[in-house]
């Protein structure tokens, strides 16, 4: 779980290499080939979209004090 902002953006940089990532294993396999890295990689990508959801919903309600 993300808890400072550190992690937080350390969190997006992965989250771009990620993406980065699966671009390249799209463009340089047919579809069907590697598949299973592919579904891990946008398991790690749903992950860390969700982590850092959570982080941004926790410093909203943090600084609403209303």
């Amino acid at each position: 779980m993300i808890s400072t902002a550190g992690e937080y953006r350390k969190a997006q940089e992965e989250l771009r290499q990620l993406e980065d990532r699966l671009h390249r294993l799209q463009d340089g396999h047919a579809p069907g080939d590697k598949g299973f890295t592919k579904a891990g990689v946008r398991k790690m990508i749903a992950r860390l979209h969700e982590e850092l959801g959570a982080y941004e919903g926790n410093q909203e309600v943090h600084a609403d004090p209303a």
